[in-house]
């Protein structure tokens, strides 16, 4: 099943949320599933079983009258909600699972004019905006890059709505500008319209010059945030307002909002994603409850790129931090 929620953000901005499974009509079994068993440090034995954890830290509660009822899943920039379709209903067997389309992506409203609020106060909004009018709280956030960072400013101002958090291949450090000048160039790259979704998936999984390899589940990102019009396929999304979007972690840090996140916190980076084990290590630190992961063979898209290995790490965190209701 596949249901539309749709959602009044910051601002009276219209938001599309998704329930891609129907919700848990019971709890499992107690014990169901794979726990969660620290593993070896970062830097050894990270292939083991698909993945490994490290760096525990603050232990995990359970069997608390406040376990969450819900989940929310923020895709990262220029993704949307069906991004997390799979994840989403293998979370849906413990969980009501929801995926929201942010501001200026997917089914969501997209402003018209450059100087429409794309800061990150009105990403945090409306998250907070879908968690309490969705009823979801007290409740998991799982962020992916753009959408991990708001998932984390979110937990570190409301902790009575976030009591798990995970926070998907996202750098706390800014980026700096010449990486917004190379995104620039790059997105004036694209050979746009696209005649078929199949050359969209060739362009980006196997022909963009910014490729390192090949990576089909990169083809397929894409071709999920492309739209038909009259003269081919071209994004959903505006590539102008994606820059803007961008601009709050090119040029600021974000780790005193990561330090103020009080809740169990997952850290999971791809051994090929953009976030390095070195400041992935640094952010566990930082969190007062953090734990990291890695996924081997992975890159930024890991919970595309391996989603087998991916639910390997997130579900028993899940479960060991908040375990659903009896």
């Amino acid at each position: 099943m596949v249901r539309r929620i749709n959602v009044t953000g910051s601002s009276g901005i219209r938001l599309a949320a998704w329930e891609f499974a129907d919700p848990p009509k019971s709890s499992p079994e107690p014990g169901a599933g794979p726990g969660l068993v620290p593993g070896p440090g970062p830097a050894e034995g990270a292939g083991r079983r698909g993945a490994s954890f490290a760096g525990a830290r603050g232990g995990a509660e359970g069997g608390r009258e406040d376990d969450p009822k819900g989940v929310l899943l923020l895709h990262g920039l220029m993704g949307r909600a069906a991004h997390w379709a799979d994840t989403a209903r293998w979370l849906s067997c413990r969980y009501r699972a929801i995926g929201l389309d942010q501001r200026g992506h997917g089914r969501s409203d997209k402003p018209v004019h450059l100087d429409a609020p794309f800061e990150r106060e009105a990403f945090v909004e409306d998250a907070e905006a879908a968690v309490e009018q969705l009823g979801l709280a007290p409740l998991a956030l799982i962020g992916h890059s753009m959408g991990a960072l708001t998932a984390w400013q979110l937990a570190a101002k409301r902790p009575d709505l976030v009591h798990a958090l995970v926070i998907c291949d996202m750098k706390a450090s800014a980026l700096g500008e010449h990486s917004q000048r190379e995104w620039e160039e790059w997105f004036k790259s694209w050979p746009v319209p696209f005649a078929t979704l199949a050359d969209v998936r060739k362009w980006f999984g196997e022909e963009d010059p910014a490729l390192e390899r090949p990576s089909a589940s990169r083809g397929d990102f894409f071709a999920e945030v492309m739209a038909e019009g009259e003269d081919g396929w071209r994004p959903m999304f505006s590539r102008r307002q994606m820059l803007t979007v961008r601009e709050a972690w090119v040029h600021d840090a974000h780790w005193d909002e990561l330090a103020r996140v009080v809740c169990p916190t997952l850290v999971v980076r791809g051994l090929d994603g953009e976030l390095g084990r070195a400041e992935a290590q640094e952010m566990v630190r930082v969190l007062p409850r953090g734990m990291y992961a890695e996924v081997p063979e992975a890159g930024h898209l890991l919970h595309l790129d391996r989603p087998s290995d991916w639910r390997r790490i997130v579900e028993p965190f899940l479960q060991a931090a908040l375990p659903s209701r009896n």
